[in-house]
Formats: C-alpha cells, sequence, structure tokens
C-alpha cells in the first residue's frame, strides 16, 4: 500500500471534488433564489437534476468501466463535470433572471453526468488495485474519509465563498475539477487487464443477471444499507440546516460550522472503521451492524428534546454510528464481486446512496411539519431497517485459510456462468 499512496491521492480527491462541487451550494441557495428571482423549488432543482442524472447515468458508467478501463472513464467524466461548472459559472456571470437560471440548470446536467463516471468508479478502482483484503479496507476507508471531509468544508466554504460573490461556488468547480484530472492522469496506475476477459453486451447482460440472481439476497440488502445510511446523514443535515435558520437564526459560516460538527466525527470513524476492521469481513459486518445500532438509538433519543445543543449532540453521536457503516459495506461489497463485474454491481450501490441522498430532504421537509417525535421516530424506523439487514443478510462464513488459520469470506459462489466461459481468473 505504501507505493500507491500517490495513487490515493489522486483518488482521494475524486469523492472530495464531487461532493465539494455539490454540497457547496446547499447554504448559497437561498443567496441565488434572490439573485435570479426564482421561487425556492425552481432554485432546488439545481440540487436535484444533478442527483437524479446521476442516479440514472451511475450503472452506465459502471458498465463502461468493466468494458474500457477505470481511468478512461474517470477523465473524460471529470471534464464533463468541469464543463458543467463552468458553463454555470459563466451564465450566473454573463446573464440574469430566468435565463441565467435554465443556463445554470443545465450546467447542472452536465455536471451530474461527470459526477455519475467519476466517485462511483473509484470503489472498483481501489478493488483492482490492492490484493490484501486488509488494504482494500484501509483504502476504502480513505476514500469514504475523504467523501464525508468534503461534506464537513462544503457547508463552511460554500458559504464563504457566497459572502463574497453568489457565483463563486460555481467557478470554483471547473477549478477544483482540474487539479483532480492532473492528479489521475500522472498519479494513477491502474492494473492492466486482459482484453480476452472483456465482455460483448450479452455476455455482460447474462452474467450480472446470474450475478443478482446467485448473491441478490446479500447484494440488495448491502445496497438498501447504503440508500439508508446517506437517507440519513442527508435527512438530518436538512433538519439542522432548517432549525438553525428559522428558530436560531444562524446563517452563513457559522451555521456551516454548527452543521459540519456531526460531519467532522462521521468524517473520523469512517477512517478508524476502514483502518481497524482490516481483512477480518466478520469484524466489517458487526462494525456496521453496531454503526446502525447506534444511529438508531441516537434518533430515537432525539425524538424526546428538541433542544438544539441535545439535537447536535445526538446527532454527532448519529453520524459516528454511519461512519462506521460506510466503509464496512464498501469493502464487502468490493471484495465480493469479481473483478470484470465489480464496476457495474459497485454502481448499482452508488446509485442507491444517491436515492438515499435524494429523498432525505423530501421526506424530512414533510415530517417538519409533524410532531417532533414523529419525525425522528420514522427516521429511527428507517435506521433499524438498516440495522436488520446488516444482522440478518450480511452473513460471513469462516474457512480454513492456505496456513490452517481461520479467515473469512463473504457467503458468495462465483456464478457458475462465468466459470464456464472462463471469465473468472482462478
Amino acid at each position: 500500500m505504501e507505493n500507491k499512496k500517490w495513487d490515493l491521492v489522486a483518488l482521494a480527491s475524486i469523492p472530495l471534488i464531487m461532493t465539494l462541487g455539490n454540497s457547496m451550494l446547499i447554504p448559497i441557495l437561498p443567496q441565488i433564489s434572490k439573485a435570479l428571482g426564482i421561487s425556492s423549488f425552481k432554485v432546488s432543482m439545481l440540487i436535484t437534476v444533478y442527483a437524479v442524472v446521476a442516479i440514472l447515468l451511475i450503472p452506465i458508467a459502471g458498465y463502461l468501466s468493466d468494458r474500457y478501463g477505470r481511468k478512461k472513464i474517470i477523465i473524460p467524466s471529470l471534464i464533463i463535470a468541469a464543463l458543467g461548472g463552468a458553463v454555470s459559472a459563466v451564465a450566473a456571470w454573463m446573464l440574469s433572471g430566468t435565463a441565467a437560471y435554465y443556463v445554470i440548470l443545465a450546467g447542472r446536467f452536465l455536471q451530474g453526468i461527470g459526477a455519475a463516471g467519476a466517485f462511483p468508479i473509484v470503489i472498483p478502482l481501489v478493488g483492482d488495485m490492492f490484493k490484501e483484503e486488509e488494504e482494500v479496507s484501509k483504502s476504502l476507508g480513505i476514500i469514504e474519509t475523504s467523501n464525508t471531509f468534503g461534506k464537513v468544508v462544503s457547508p463552511i466554504l460554500g458559504a464563504l465563498l457566497g459572502s463574497f460573490i453568489w457565483f463563486l461556488p460555481f467557478i470554483a468547480i471547473p477549478i477544483l475539477c482540474l487539479i483532480s484530472i492532473v492528479l489521475v492522469i500522472f498519479l494513477v496506475k491502474t492494473p492492466k487487464s486482459n482484453d480476452n476477459d472483456k465482455q460483448s453486451i450479452r455476455e455482460f447482460l447474462k452474467t450480472t443477471k446470474q450475478v443478482l440472481h446467485e448473491k441478490g439476497r446479500w447484494l440488495y440488502a448491502i445496497f438498501a444499507i447504503g440508500g439508508i445510511a446517506m437517507f440519513g446523514v442527508f435527512g438530518v443535515l436538512f433538519y439542522l440546516s432548517e432549525t438553525l435558520e428559522s428558530t436560531y437564526r444562524l446563517q452563513g459560516v457559522v451555521k456551516g460550522l454548527v452543521l459540519a460538527i456531526p460531519l467532522a466525527l462521521l468524517c473520523l470513524s469512517s477512517y478508524l472503521a476502514g483502518k481497524f476492521t482490516g481483512k477480518n469481513k466478520a469484524a466489517k459486518k458487526w462494525t456496521g451492524f453496531a454503526g446502525m445500532a447506534i444511529l438508531t438509538v441516537s434518533l430515537i433519543v432525539t425524538g424526546f428534546s428538541a433542544q438544539i445543543y441535545f439535537v447536535v449532540g445526538m446527532m454527532t453521536l448519529g453520524g459516528i454510528g454511519i461512519g462506521m457503516v460506510l466503509p464496512c459495506m464498501d469493502t464487502l461489497l468490493t471484495e465480493g464481486i469479481e473483478k470484470e463485474q465489480r464496476g457495474t454491481i459497485t454502481s448499482l450501490y452508488s446509485s442507491m446512496r444517491f436515492i438515499g441522498v435524494s429523498l432525505g430532504p423530501p421526506v424530512v421537509s414533510l415530517l417538519l411539519g409533524a410532531n417532533h417525535w414523529v419525525l425522528f421516530g420514522t427516521l429511527a424506523a428507517v435506521a433499524a431497517v438498516g440495522g436488520l439487514l446488516t444482522l440478518f443478510a450480511v452473513k460471513p462464513e469462516a474457512k480454513k485459510d492456505d496456513t490452517g488459520g481461520n479467515s473469512y469470506r463473504v457467503d458468495f459462489k462465483k456464478p457458475q456462468g462465468l466459470k464456464k466461459k472462463g471469465l473468472v481468473h482462478k
């Protein structure tokens, strides 16, 4: 892993920059609405269109990365994301009113296309680069930490940039993407692939269907757990953002700093979970379950008091729980799938995470008018489902390793169709 340190630095820049490129806009949405004279619904579409496009295109990007190589998809995707940011920046600078809004929306559409082929492809690429499960686990912990660190910094940075010029966060997007492009081109060395292993569309669809059929219960559970975790993150952030501004009159950088508290602990726990669970899949299962249990309990307890210090404290505890879950699920999924299907299957997982991101804020907004306990009881029930899935659907089983000791593997079998076609390396 030591000799791939700079590869990891370059790859970690992708989730950091993609997260900043989206989440930096959240604290300045009211400024955008005022500057362009548009409704709050219209301004919210700047976030929604990005997420929806990414959800739809992530599986396609995953297949293309399996077929043509990870780096060949990541670099063009980063270029498209940079172009999308540039279009939005120029429109905000040169145009005004409704005309500016629709061109900015088109730029966000382009940025969503780029996002679909960037961060989601990093997860399978890490699985390709490292042989040892412990190295994969630590590396994915670093990737998740970078992703979460972007969430920590984005509300602060977005509010700070917006305090100078409202569209300055748009200008920052292509600059950040350019940095990541340079790092990936010069620092990331991908493993050589065998052209004989590349599948036709027909073979790909057949083998993917077979993977989902044979490993479906476990895979679908991981997909759901990832979506539930991100639903929790963005649902809680939306609640805190609304409450801090409407009830406590906190705005700008100060609000961003408060929002960063639970995210900072989420970031730290992601790193530690990836580092200390190592190659022990049983430890990953139980760490993930413990994280979901912590999240569930924190949400239940939050339902008993709306006092802001109490809520922020409990949400920080919940953030620690989510941080324990994500790198463990990433590693279990990556290690459980053969390289030929890894990009496609992990992209489906990434799509589910984006769905969680998209559903969190609107669901919480609908529940804001209800009783405080109803809101957090509902969130706790969703988190409890994630905990039960982790406990009962994720089942690593022990087997003897080459040295006679016990190691652990996920209860997966290689698809028989892949073996017959010679598409699985022994």
